[in-house]
């Protein structure tokens, strides 16, 4: 676990579930390439906000967590279609659905913060 970081531990726990999830895809529907989609963009989240956290300029860290709410809303859609298209049950689609529009939520706030900060440096 990081060290009090809202956004990592989340979107650390998400990327976990999204491993199970797609390993789920493969083995018990047989769905390879949403699965690989939805598993790269699912754990990217975490990774891009890992190296944000990491940047040496403020500028790399809004970059870093643009990506992230890239990958946030890309995995959204894949949940939505990944339902639609019957390869995921209510239950399953809720559950993924909400941990991943609390990340973009937070995702967002945290880039509107760091734009503020930006726009007051200037």
């Amino acid at each position: 676990m990081s060290q009090n970081n809202l956004v990592l531990d989340k979107s650390f726990a998400f990327a976990v579930r999204i491993v199970k999830l797609s390993k789920y895809l493969k083995e018990e529907k047989h769905e390879i390439v949403l699965s690989n989609q939805i598993l790269r963009s699912g754990t990217s989240i975490g990774a891009n906000s890992e190296e944000a956290v990491g940047t040496q300029t403020h500028k790399d860290f809004i970059a870093k967590m643009s990506i992230a709410h890239k990958e946030t809303r890309e995995t959204n859609y894949w949940l939505r279609l990944l339902h639609e298209a019957e390869y995921l049950y209510n239950i399953q689609f809720e559950s993924l659905h909400a941990d991943c529009t609390q990340l973009l939520k937070i995702i967002s706030a945290i880039l509107i913060t760091a734009k503020n900060n930006e726009k007051h440096k200037k």
